[in-house]
Order: structure tokens, then sequence, then C-alpha cells
């Protein structure tokens, strides 16, 4: 495997290799899209519809999936089931796109051999919200990292980038959200090649981001 193939860094090198792995796993085609559903299987997860879940009041399923839709992206049941299979829901209101990086950060925690905390750990996030988190951050770190490296693999990115492919392109291209592959590309460093290449799409997001007003502080 050449350096091409890979990004620099050797934090994200092994993310990439690891990614790479679960591609070949899956035994998807160079620079083809990944469906995390199809790879779910493999890993002994079960993805449950939302509306299949029983006892949660109309209450709660109001909350989940209107004020609260945008604090929860999917959730892990933590007893397996009798025939090991681990269930797994996906919030119903997030994109398809979305849902993708969601169950394959979940695919990874199994792939790696990731084990939950028995307690879980209390943070706060950038923007100053609670989360818990069911593994340690280094953890969630490598699985978030290996996922979207799987999704959206450093090789096939460097070559859409250089064909003067959008963000958007390459999201529909990998059927993935556009955050993630600008997430992607910041953390391969070809951030600095796309802003060259697209200086009036950066320019305009950087312009919306300075005039948008800040949140409150939280305390």
């Amino acid at each position: 495997m050449t350096d091409l193939e890979l990004p620099p860094g050797e934090k994200w090198r092994q993310f990439e290799l690891q990614g790479l792995g679960l591609r070949d796993f899956a035994r998807v085609r160079e620079g083809a899209p990944l469906n995390p559903f199809a790879l779910a299987r493999f890993a002994n997860l079960l993805v449950v519809d939302f509306k299949q879940i029983e006892g949660l009041s109309a209450e709660a399923r109001t909350h989940l999936l209107g004020a609260a839709s945008e604090e929860w992206s999917g959730g892990a049941c933590a007893r397996a089931l009798p025939d090991g299979q681990k269930i797994i829901i996906l919030n119903p209101n997030h994109t398809r796109q979305r849902q993708h990086a969601t169950l394959m950060e979940e695919v990874c925690h199994v792939f790696l051999g990731h084990t939950p905390n028995r307690l879980a750990i209390v943070t706060k996030g950038k923007r100053g919200r609670t989360a818990a988190r069911d593994y340690e951050q280094t953890d969630e770190e490598a699985a978030y990292a290996t996922g979207a490296a799987a999704l959206v693999p450093f090789g096939s990115l460097r070559r859409l980038l250089l064909q003067a492919k959008s963000s958007a392109e390459i999201a529909r291209h990998f059927r993935v959200s556009r955050e993630l592959v600008q997430y992607r590309l910041k953390v391969t460093r070809l951030w600095n090649l796309y802003k060259s290449a697209h200086p009036a799409e950066t320019a305009t997001k950087a312009k919306r981001k300075r005039t948008s007003p800040k949140e409150p502080h939280q305390g």
C-alpha cells in the first residue's frame, strides 16, 4: 500500500487501516459505498425500528422524537439477547446518511473489541451539553474515526478531490452526510487542498459561521 492510500499521522493511519480492513471484510470494491446495515449482522447487531419499542409512554416518544431529537443519534441495549445479538436503535428522524455513521460506529465498537463501562462517563460536549458515554472516550474516538474511514476511505477521497468534486458530490457518492465528508477532509489534512479547489464554497461557509449568533454560555 502506498502513502497515497494512507493519511498523514500515525494515529490516523491506524484508523485508516482498520477501516480498510472492515471494507475488505465486507468485500466492498475500491471506491464503492459501504452499507453498514449489511455489515451489522456480521457484528451480531440487530437494528430495531424505533416504532417496535414497547413500554415507552406517548409522552416519552414525543419527547425523544421532538424536543430531544437532536440530543441522540442511536442507542444500544447493554445486555445482549439470548442468541448473543445486541439491539441497536437509530433515531428515525435522522437521515439515512447520518444513520450510516451512527450504525458504523456501533459496528466498529464490536470489531475493535471495545467493552462498555459499567458506569457511564458523564462529560461536557463542545457546546456545553452533558452527555453519557457507554465507552471510554478513546474508544469512542477510535470507533467513530475507524467507521468514518471505512465509509469514506482516504485514497478514494483524495482521488475525488483531485477530480474537483465538491463535498456534496462526494457525500452522495459514498451515501454519507456532507458533515462526515468534511470531517474526513479535515482529519486527513486534505482540507486546505479542498479549500483551494472550492474557495467560493468555503468562503460562504466561513461567513455564515462568523455572522451566526453565538450560543449562550451554559454554566
